[in-house]
């Protein structure tokens, strides 16, 4: 899997190179910038683009910006956010173009390279990927305005958010893997998803809770 790199960090940036190539991926590039950024994608096409929200010049939320172009501009190419902290408001801006290909995971997750790799894989294959943090902070909303949904069916729809299958979360839950599909079709009725081939469930389920 290909990927273009967009950290202003050199430190930073010089051990993600690192650290994707030892763990199997092509680094096609390594910027510092938005516009390297933009730049490395229309030249590239990479599969999987890691992008930091604070880029120059203001290192406010030029990556963010960015981010959100390519989105729209290079729908093949996914994207995965890298930020220092939770900012609900930049979540909810990525998931306006949609959960497929997409991502905000917080820094430290890039300690765990098993987790960190899967979750890039997981974006490049046109899944999700979440922090659990991220997630937390959503539904804490979104519940203050929805309740319909209970607990349990809130910590399986966090989970799928990740990018977890149904499997995974039965894991992670310890229940059994027939009570995470389960729980998974009261999300569906609950949300009023009718099956269809031209719909991914699961993404759509995302989409519309945390987007209320």
């Amino acid at each position: 899997m290909r990927v273009v790199i967009a950290e202003d960090s050199t430190l930073l940036r010089e051990g993600l190179t690192r650290l994707l190539a030892e763990a199997g991926f092509e680094v096609e590039a390594a910027v510092e910038d938005a516009d390297g950024l933009l730049d490395a994608v229309e030249q590239t096409a990479p599969d999987v683009a890691l992008v930091d929200i604070r880029l120059p010049p203001t290192h406010t939320d030029e990556g963010l910006r960015a981010a959100i172009e390519l989105r729209t501009d290079h729908p093949n190419t996914g994207v995965l956010v890298l930020s220092q902290y939770v900012r609900v408001s930049y979540v909810a801006e990525l998931l306006d173009t949609g959960a497929d290909g997409v991502g905000y995971l917080l820094k430290d997750r890039v300690s765990d390279l098993v987790e960190f790799a899967a979750a890039i894989r997981r974006v490049g294959a046109g899944g999700s990927a979440f922090d659990p943090t991220v997630i937390s902070q959503l539904l804490v909303r979104q519940r203050q305005n929805d309740d319909q949904l209970t607990e349990r069916e809130r910590a399986v729809l966090a989970l799928m958010a990740e990018g977890r299958t149904n499997q995974a979360i039965a894991q992670r839950l310890t229940i059994a893997e027939r009570t995470v599909e389960k729980h998974c079709t009261n999300i569906f009725t609950k949300l009023d998803l009718s099956a269809s081939p031209h719909d991914h469930r699961r993404v759509l389920a995302v989409l519309r809770y945390l987007n209320g």
